[in-house]
């Protein structure tokens, strides 16, 4: 089947065109087409199966609770299977990190997450303005879109008169000018909220240091305003460990997690936040899918990779491998854990890299505010040799386009 000709879908959907192939079956580290060719996935659905595909584990609970009939929706009412899922995850992830943290079921995706992050800041505080940072991102409904630098250049002006955008921690103002601006705000007009990512990951895979996020979480805290993390994409284990805003002594107030929180791409999201600042009042935020309890179940099962701090330490090994394949080879490397990306002369020959990248058999994405990074995201699950297959592949496909560009 050609797949570039098949046009009964939107032309708004992308990844069909970025991989013009009919897809059939995945397993593990690999997903496969119709016609039997298998590629090894870098990408893993933008960082929602950080666990592989088909996880076998994750595979048999569902495959068990479906037999036994058990619930499937149920909005917000009180299932086994939720119930379960919040006493797993507070016993497992929170309090070894001695965080406390209400649970709050948005919507099925990121975006919902942090719509529903925006409203509470908003409603807690009775403040509009939210802070957010150059070339980020943070979901394409109109509240996310309103403060995702990255996407938001296009958009009315009313929808971005209660944003407001700071540089990033690459910018070597970034802090003085965040400060600055607090502080000539008066008290009747400082914003809600300041949202972050600590790696910009769609911004080209941007690493913020512990002192930024700090300095950051310090100023918050100092105007009394919400320290919002986005922990969609970096979170579940992707940079090395569960939340990647551990490396840093900071406590956000909310905690946006979508993603890879089911485990097996099922969609789940929910917000962490403080108990102090849970002010909804009952129904004021809902939605009909915010009972995913086949999610429940898988999340549940991955939570078993982290009873031990054995999952974490291999991520770290693993992400040892790539950048020492890649310093060797004389390319230079961003990002932590397994989410990592390298830069490219231009956007054209990104997009040609990753062409090949894909044709020699590795699916992998592209990312930066002007789309000149290739983003490098194998399943947290990989073996070792998997890894290393598709590592030379990539290299491989690199040589390629510097022979075919002659400059890179």
């Amino acid at each position: 089947m050609n797949v570039e000709k098949q046009n009964s879908e939107s032309n708004v959907s992308f990844y069909n065109k970025l991989f013009p192939k009919l897809f059939s079956t995945a397993k593990g580290s690999y997903i496969r087409t119709n016609e039997g060719n298998d590629y090894l996935d870098f990408f893993c659905g933008a960082g929602s199966l950080n666990y592989g595909h088909n996880n076998e584990a994750m595979k048999n609970a569902v495959i068990a609770y479906i037999s036994n009939d058990g619930i499937i929706n149920s909005l917000d009412m009180l299932t086994e299977a939720k119930y379960n899922f919040i006493k797993k995850f507070n016993e497992v992830i929170l309090k070894p990190r001695k965080m406390e943290y209400k649970m709050q079921f948005t919507g099925p995706t990121g975006t919902n997450a942090v719509e529903a992050a925006l409203k509470l800041a908003r409603k807690y505080t009775g403040r509009e303005k939210i802070i957010y940072f150059q070339h980020s991102f943070h979901g394409m409904t109109y509240g996310s879109m309103s403060i995702s630098g990255i996407k938001n250049k296009k958009l009315n002006a009313d929808y971005k008169k209660h944003v407001v955008e700071m540089p990033y921690a690459d910018h070597p103002d970034s802090i003085d000018t965040l400060g600055n601006y607090l502080a000539s705000c008066d008290a009747n007009h400082l914003p809600a909220a300041v949202i972050l990512e600590t790696i910009q990951a769609e911004g080209g895979v941007k690493v913020a240091p512990k002192e930024w996020l700090e300095n950051v979480a310090a100023l918050a805290k100092k105007y009394e305003i919400l320290l919002i993390v986005d922990e969609i994409q970096t979170g579940c284990g992707r940079t090395g460990t569960f939340f990647s805003f551990e490396i840093a002594d900071i406590a956000p107030d909310i905690v946006c997690l979508s993603k890879s929180l089911s485990g097996y791409g099922l969609p789940l999201s929910v917000n962490l936040i403080k108990p102090e600042i849970d002010c909804w009042t009952p129904g004021e935020h809902n939605g009909t899918f915010r009972g995913n309890n086949l999610a429940f179940i898988t999340a549940m099962t991955a939570l078993d990779y982290w009873k031990t701090e054995e999952f974490a330490a291999d991520i770290q090994k693993k992400s040892a491998i790539i950048d020492a394949f890649f310093k060797e080879n004389g390319i230079e490397l961003r990002g932590r854990g397994l989410m990592k990306a390298f830069k490219s002369e231009n956007e054209e020959i990104n997009n040609e890299i990753q062409n090949i990248i894909f044709y020699n058999g590795v699916l992998v994405d592209v990312c930066g505010h002007e789309n000149n990074f290739v983003k490098i995201m194998p399943p947290l699950t990989i073996s070792e040799t998997d890894l290393r297959i598709g590592l030379n592949q990539v290299l491989q496909s690199i040589q390629q386009s510097r022979l075919a560009t002659k400059k890179y």
